[in-house]
């Protein structure tokens, strides 16, 4: 039989890896297949599911990416989307202290905003993603419109490269409804003018948890470790 202090000593093993601190965020939308959706980056139920420019999944993970030539894009429903008027749940480019790529693709972070107009706010984003340029407990939160970044895919993908800045994305809500922007697009691009009320990079502090399922359900990617974490807030 455990005791309780061994029930709290295992428990205690089980998050002991959980990921947690001060970071910062970007934004960015490239269009371009993830770096998680390749098989062998973790131990997961599946990489990251990928679309066709007509926006289908794939189900071929070692498809080439669009921004390298290849069929294989971001799908659109990777865009964010509130849950409620103080709690958003989305996916991110991620680089943590300490960890490896293998210890960020498909886990999850609770990100409270500190900064900005979003600040008291919660969102809860999976890392699809990862990048050589993104700093130490950085998020590159993604939501359309939000600049291609280092790598654009957006105009294999759609025919036209998105409306915005390169580094930065669209400066107005009404940006979203140009004839520029795809139509299924356009709603995870008005969410940045909505739910996040237009912040720029907010801080935030930040925790790993156990993925809802419905992130999941869209990623199609689950930890083998992702029940060993704290569940996420609801």
């Amino acid at each position: 039989m455990h005791t309780s202090t061994t029930l709290a000593l295992l428990a205690a093993a089980a998050t002991a890896n959980a990921a947690s601190g001060t970071g910062t965020t970007t934004r960015y939308w490239d269009c371009c297949k993830p770096s998680c959706a390749w098989t062998g980056k973790a131990s997961v139920t599946a990489p990251v599911t990928t679309c066709d420019a007509n926006d289908s999944p794939l189900t071929d993970p070692d498809a080439k990416s669009g921004c390298d030539g290849g069929t294989a894009y971001t799908c659109s429903n990777y865009s964010p989307w509130a849950v409620s008027d103080t709690l958003a749940y989305g996916f991110a480019a991620t680089s943590i202290s300490g960890g490896t790529e293998s210890s960020w693709c498909c886990a999850c972070y609770q990100l409270e905003f500190t900064s900005g107009a979003v600040a008291g706010k919660t969102m809860i984003v999976q890392s699809t993603n990862t990048g050589g340029d993104l700093g130490s407990n950085q998020f590159d939160i993604l939501m359309p419109g939000g600049g291609v970044g280092l790598f654009d895919g957006c105009k294999s993908e759609f025919g036209t490269s998105l409306p915005g800045e390169q580094y930065g994305g669209v400066s107005s809500r009404s940006d979203c409804t140009s004839s520029s922007m795809p139509a299924e697009l356009q709603a995870g691009c008005e969410w940045r003018f909505d739910w996040f009320e237009g912040a720029d990079n907010p801080g935030v502090t930040f925790s790993q948890v156990e993925c809802p399922a419905a992130i999941t359900a869209i990623s199609g990617c689950t930890r083998s470790d992702d029940g060993s974490f704290p569940a996420a807030s609801s």
